[in-house]
């Protein structure tokens, strides 16, 4: 493959990537295919830091008509627009299944299901607010919306790469992503997350190993629960790995 071919790839893989995680609209021509899907994992924590870049803008011209807290909602509702909420119905639908179901089999077919029980209400709702709160009780709350984004979206590469697929393929939007994960793409993606937290947090150097241990921390005790409960990972149970891994991050924050 020519350098030049590589570089288009690359730049068409990153926005797959924006139009995968958010309803931002993909600016470039996309030739998709599955080695295109799976390439633009890499550029996950990416899209997070843009995502955290214009959360941080936000909440800092907010406060110039609101108070912090209003402010702090105000990027949570913007939050929940621009991704759709996507990784939040992952957790409602997660905690439906594995909350409801008695049987691997009836855990996935909940999984599935559109509509949201009890405990998938109450699991986000309680998210939501500890997310807000969590925020709000930051030293620097700029940061914390920052680099939350970019860090968190790291663990479902970790996952991905170390759990099977249990889903029904054709009724899933992650199997793309996760068919042929590559190993070598989730070590750049780490290297990309702990060069960014290490350069924007020179002077705050405890994010750097507070980041490393929400991601690893999630990986390992949620992957062990999925791979007892369901025998490895769903697309839900990764979206719901994202909002564990900002809770985390931000309550060492």
């Amino acid at each position: 493959m020519s350098p030049r071919s590589s570089i288009t790839q690359e730049w068409q893989a990153f926005w797959l990537a924006i139009g995968f995680l958010t309803r931002i609209p993909m600016l470039a021509r996309i030739d998709y295919s599955q080695r295109l899907m799976n390439q633009s994992s890499v550029y996950f924590p990416l899209v997070g830091l843009m995502l955290g870049a214009l959360y941080a803008a936000t909440y800092s011209a907010a406060l110039w008509i609101a108070s912090p807290i209003v402010a702090l909602v105000l990027v949570t509702i913007l939050h929940l627009f621009v991704t759709g909420a996507f990784h939040e119905d992952g957790l409602a639908d997660s905690v439906d299944a594995l909350g409801g179901g008695y049987s691997v089999e009836k855990r996935l077919e909940i999984m599935k299901d559109s509509r949201i029980g009890t405990y998938g209400t109450v699991a986000l709702v309680m998210a939501l607010m500890l997310k807000v709160a969590l925020l709000a009780d930051a030293r620097f709350v700029w940061l914390a919306l920052l680099v939350a984004p970019a860090v968190s979206r790291l663990t479902p590469l970790l996952l991905m790469a170390s759990l099977p697929y249990v889903t029904d393929p054709d009724k899933s939007k992650s199997k793309p992503v996760a068919d042929g994960f590559s190993l070598t793409r989730l070590l750049a993606a780490t290297g990309f997350v702990l060069l960014l937290t290490a350069t924007l947090t020179a002077w705050q150097i405890l994010l750097v190993p507070a980041a490393f241990t929400a991601v690893v921390l999630v990986a390992l005790l949620w992957g062990r629960y999925l791979h007892r409960q369901l025998g490895g990972y769903t697309g839900d149970a990764l979206g719901a790995s994202v909002v564990f891994s900002e809770l985390v991050l931000l309550l060492f924050l």
